[in-house]
């Protein structure tokens, strides 16, 4: 039987094709001068020439609008599907996709009753004259789907509003644009699933995947906004009423393709085991078909979900998801979702989708680079000396060493681990808590001060640095290793090996070490007895 590999090994010589793309962007579409009362009576008055702001105006023309689409689905012959209740809308859609083979059209139809934010009306009546009030409330109208499968980006759909201000929603797929590029240019490739098993031309593949951005997307949208019924007619666009895109939510993946099934199994096997015992952020959870609720914890924690016999590893920061799965039994899928661009101070604008993808092509990677670390954290004499002995700074500042049985390095060290994934770093306040509890202490008692004299420890010997022009730190290269060595000297040597050496425990610890030990106490004794000489009495 072969010897298990680690994760470096399959990573580096049991990958057949690696892809970073974009996997699905769904989009928000808005009316950026009609989201106040102010612009829907500006836009009532001096665009419709509404001599009255009245709500039965806006009723109009969300009649105007369903009369619309259902001629429009007339017309084109395309099926007009009322949704049910808890239907899964992708299923029929990838159905009727099938049975229709026709590109660039839309395929179908389909009709909701949602919530969305729109104006409610209220009436006010003077001596002379009548007032409406407008304000902004949740309602519940009909929704439009129009299922397409474009020319350039292949299934996609787009969901519209009925009621003022009209919302949009977009959604489309980065891998399924790159495959139609790729069959524009006769380049051979097999599909998986939502993504690439193998390529004739990968470095080709590589370069169309990055090169998809906003200008792509703005082109598609707005070559369908006027093929399909719309709110705005073409007198509103040129006054300049025109939706507006932002990211709602994004997702960027890399997909690398394991030769034999067998070594995307034993990955996972290997990631596992290295994540289990370092409490990233406070305990990994075997969860089994469990739905998460509204008030189930969503910040710093990893969580391996099964799904039948498949492990999926999720770890959570803030509204931002990494996940990895093994997909089809074939390759490691890691993908980072983006829920709110905020979490990275970015602001949500089509045009600053780019850098929001660079932030998820960073974490992925430092995902992956954190798992090969976990198993490639060895340390030379040299690092540890570095790490435990004083030493002198150039300025002449003495740099205290940290002791690998100090119970505050451990605590310290082994919190670190929980903030390998933050691509913004983290702050005093966010760490100080997750020391005190591995330490046991009140967290009152583990003071601000303290946490700044232990980061500074850290800093000096190269472990931490502070990001410029803020008040966060980040892991070192240098600190990644350290961090999860010490963690894993502490979790599976010093403290299953104290127990077991520990004689003076009222319940014994089984372990091969403790056995040995005895072994030679009673070797000795037995030497000690030939001997003719009393043994020393053991403690009590």
């Amino acid at each position: 039987m072969s010897a298990q590999l680690s994760i470096a090994e399959i990573l580096k010589h049991h990958v057949s094709l690696s892809v970073e793309s974009y996997d699905r962007v769904y989009l928000n579409g808005y009316l950026s001068g009609l989201q106040t009362s102010g612009g829907l009576v500006r836009f009532l008055a001096e665009q419709r020439n509404s001599p009255v702001p009245s709500p039965v105006v806006l009723r109009r023309m969300s009649q105007a609008y369903s009369q619309e689409v259902e001629q429009f689905v007339e017309e084109h012959s395309i099926p007009l599907i009322p949704f049910e209740r808890g239907q899964r809308k992708d299923d029929l859609a990838n159905k009727l996709r099938a049975k229709d083979p026709r590109r660039d059209c839309v395929v179908f139809v389909g009709t909701a009753q949602e919530k969305q934010t729109g104006f409610k009306g209220r009436c006010e009546k003077r001596s002379d004259v009548t007032l409406f009030h407008y304000s902004r409330q949740s309602v519940c109208v009909k929704h439009y789907y129009y299922y397409i499968d474009d020319e350039d980006f292949g299934p996609l759909f787009i969901k519209v509003g009925s009621y003022f201000p009209y919302p949009v929603k977009v959604c489309l797929n980065g891998h399924e644009w790159a495959k139609r590029q790729l069959d524009k240019e006769g380049i051979q490739y097999e599909s998986l699933d939502n993504g690439f098993l193998s390529c004739a031309d990968p470095v080709r593949l590589q370069k169309i995947c990055a090169s998809l951005g906003p200008a792509q997307i703005e082109a598609m949208f707005h070559k369908w906004i006027c093929r399909i019924p719309w709110h705005m007619n073409e007198e509103d666009r040129a006054a300049g009423y025109i939706h507006q895109l932002s990211v709602w939510q994004m997702e960027v993946s890399r997909t690398d393709v394991f030769d034999r099934p067998l070594r995307g199994r034993e990955f996972f096997e290997a990631v596992i085991r290295e994540n289990l015992d370092l409490g990233r952020p406070n305990r990994v959870q075997l969860l089994f078909n469990r739905r998460l609720r509204k008030d189930t914890p969503s910040r710093f924690r990893t969580r391996v979900i099964t799904d039948g016999v498949a492990p999926n590893l999720h770890i959570e920061y803030k509204k931002t998801g990494i996940k990895q799965y093994f997909k089809e039994n074939r390759a490691l899928r890691t993908e980072t979702t983006i829920n709110d661009p905020l979490d990275f101070k970015i602001k949500k604008g089509l045009k600053n989708l780019p850098a929001l993808a660079a932030i998820a092509r960073q974490t992925n990677l430092r995902v992956l680079e954190t798992e090969r670390v976990s198993q490639d954290c060895v340390m030379s004499p040299h690092s540890v000396q570095r790490l435990t002995q004083p030493s002198i700074q150039e300025d002449g500042q003495r740099v205290p060493g940290l002791k690998l049985t100090d119970p505050r390095v451990a605590a310290l060290l082994a919190a670190l681990c929980l903030f390998l994934h933050l691509p913004a770093g983290f702050r005093n306040r966010q760490l100080r808590p997750h020391v005190a509890d591995l330490l046991g202490m009140d967290r009152d008692k583990y003071s601000a001060a303290k946490m700044s004299y232990d980061l500074r420890r850290l800093r000096m010997k190269g472990i931490v640095c502070r990001v410029p022009g803020s008040t966060r730190w980040t892991l070192t290269p240098y600190g990644l290793r350290v961090s999860l060595f010490v963690s894993r000297l502490h979790a599976r040597v010093l403290r299953t090996g104290f127990a077991s050496a520990n004689t003076q425990e009222i319940t014994p610890v089984t372990h091969p070490l403790r056995a040995a030990l005895d072994q030679v106490e009673t070797e000795l004794n037995t030497i000690l007895d030939q001997a003719r000489r009393l043994p020393r009495a053991k403690a009590a």
